[in-house]
C-alpha cells in the first residue's frame, strides 16, 4: 500500500513538472520577435572606464552621414585610436539619412544629439571626412563652453573668423540651451554659420586650440575628392532669402523616425549606425526638395563627357518632336474650315 503511495506521487510530480514545462514553452513563445533592423543597442561599447583624463565625462562623436562608406571606413578607427591614446571615455554614433530628401546636417546631428545624451555629457559634431593627425588637439570636455578643434587657422580649407564647421565640441547643457542646431538648412553648408550666430546670442564664448604649429597643411587630413563625392551647393532663391537667424527651429521642432539601430565593428572599433529618415514641411522649406530641372542639370553633371551628349541629343530629339507635332497640329485644316469648304 506504502509503495502504490509513493508511485502515485511520483506520477502526480512528473505530471506537474510537465505541465510547468508546457506553459514556460507557451509563455516563450508568443514572446514578441526582436528583428535585427531594430536591436537593442547596448551603451558604452566603445568607452573606457578608469582614464584619468576623462573624469567622468563622456564624449559621444556625432558624425552626419551619408553614402560616405570609404570614408567612414577610414574615420571610425581613426578617431577610435586617437581618443583612446587621449584617454577620452566615447562613443561614436554614424547618423545616416536614407529618406529622398536634401543632406540636412544640422537636423541629423540633432538627431545624434537626441540619440546620445543619456549616457554622453558632451558631444564632438564631427565631418566625417576630417581626420585629426596632431596629437596635441584636444577632445577634453569643454567647460568653458564651445571649443572648436578645426579652427580656422588649422582647417585646411576654411578660414574665416566665424567659422565653427568640422569639428565642434559642445557640452550637453550648451547645447540643450542653443535648442541644438537649425533645421532649414537642406543641401550643403550655412548651418555652421547659423549655429555660430546662436552661440553668440547666447553670450557664450568660442574658444580654440593654442600653440599648435603644424598648422592648415599638417593638423588634419582631408579626405575628400569633389570628383568622386560631390556636395549638393544648389542655393534656390528661396533659400537664400531664409539663410538668416532661425529662431523658429531646432531640437524641440525636429520631425524624424529612427528606421534602424545597429552597432558595426570596423577594424575592432564599434560605432553606432542609426538610420533615419527626416519629415519636411515642404511649405516652410520647400528647398528640402530640388525642382525636376535642377534634378535633370545634376545627373548631367556626374556623366562622363560622351554620355552627356547622348544625354542632351536625346533631349533634343525629344524637342524636335514636339516641335514637329505642334506644326502639324497647326496645318491641320479645323472642323471650321473643313465646313466653310
Amino acid at each position: 500500500m506504502a509503495h502504490h503511495l509513493r508511485t502515485s506521487r511520483v506520477i502526480k510530480l512528473l505530471i506537474l513538472c510537465l505541465l510547468a514545462t508546457v506553459v514556460v514553452v507557451i509563455v516563450l513563445a508568443i514572446q514578441p520577435v526582436i528583428q535585427e533592423t531594430s536591436c537593442q543597442c547596448t551603451t558604452n561599447r566603445n568607452t573606457h572606464t578608469g582614464f584619468e583624463s576623462g573624469k567622468g565625462h563622456q564624449l559621444a562623436i556625432i558624425v552626419p552621414f551619408r553614402d560616405r562608406f570609404e570614408q567612414l571606413q577610414e574615420f571610425v578607427p581613426h578617431i577610435h585610436q586617437f581618443l583612446n591614446a587621449q584617454k577620452i571615455r566615447h562613443v561614436i554614433y554614424v547618423i545616416n539619412q536614407v529618406d529622398k530628401y536634401r543632406f540636412n546636417r544640422g537636423s541629423l546631428i540633432n538627431i545624434g544629439f537626441l540619440q546620445s545624451r543619456e549616457e554622453s555629457d558632451y558631444i564632438a559634431m564631427h565631418d566625417v571626412d576630417l581626420l585629426p593627425m596632431n596629437p596635441d588637439l584636444s577632445y577634453s570636455f569643454p567647460r568653458n563652453g564651445p571649443f572648436h578643434v578645426a579652427a580656422p587657422n588649422l582647417h585646411p580649407k576654411y578660414h574665416y573668423d566665424d567659422f565653427v564647421g568640422g569639428i565642434l565640441l559642445v557640452a550637453n547643457d550648451h547645447f540643450q540651451m542653443l535648442n541644438g542646431m537649425s533645421n532649414k538648412f537642406w543641401g550643403w553648408g550655412r548651418e555652421d554659420d547659423e549655429f555660430y550666430r546662436r552661440i553668440i546670442d547666447a553670450k557664450l564664448t568660442v574658444t580654440r586650440p593654442t600653440g599648435i604649429t603644424t598648422g592648415e597643411n599638417g593638423t588634419f587630413k582631408h579626405v575628400h575628392d569633389e570628383k568622386i563625392i560631390s556636395r549638393d551647393m544648389i542655393q534656390t532663391v528661396e533659400q537664400k532669402k531664409n539663410a538668416k537667424r532661425d529662431r523658429k527651429t531646432g531640437l524641440d521642432t525636429m520631425n524624424y523616425t529612427v528606421v534602424s539601430k545597429n552597432n558595426l565593428h570596423i577594424e575592432g572599433a564599434e560605432c553606432i549606425v542609426v538610420n533615419v529618415r527626416l519629415h519636411c514641411d515642404t511649405k516652410s522649406t520647400p528647398w528640402c526638395e530640388l525642382p525636376y530641372s535642377v534634378k535633370q542639370l545634376i545627373k548631367l553633371h556626374k556623366l562622363q563627357p560622351e554620355e552627356q551628349k547622348t544625354w542632351l541629343q536625346q533631349r533634343l530629339n525629344n524637342v524636335e518632336r514636339v516641335i514637329m507635332a505642334r506644326r502639324a497640329a497647326d496645318e491641320k485644316p479645323s472642323a471650321t474650315q473643313r465646313s466653310d469648304r
